[in-house]
């Protein structure tokens, strides 16, 4: 079964959706997917997560809401 965490850092102040990310990211366990719905795009975090093994694919919505989906690789 494929599970997912869902981050919405829409209305989060920086850090606080990074900082959210890379908690929720060490509790990801193997078929599981973490969504991050942000109103910009985390190039940090790419950096970080290409770094760190993670896969991720973002996706811009017609809302401008950059919606990222990572799990790991």
């Amino acid at each position: 079964m494929h599970e997912q965490k869902v981050i919405d850092g829409r209305d989060l102040l920086p850090p606080e959706p990074l900082e959210l990310t890379l908690a929720a990211l060490d509790t990801l366990v193997p078929d599981e997917e973490l969504l991050l719905l942000l109103y910009c795009e985390p190039h940090p975090l790419y950096s970080i997560l290409a770094r760190n093994g993670y896969r991720y694919h973002a996706e811009l919505r017609e809302d401008g809401t950059n919606e990222i989906r990572i799990c790991k690789a």
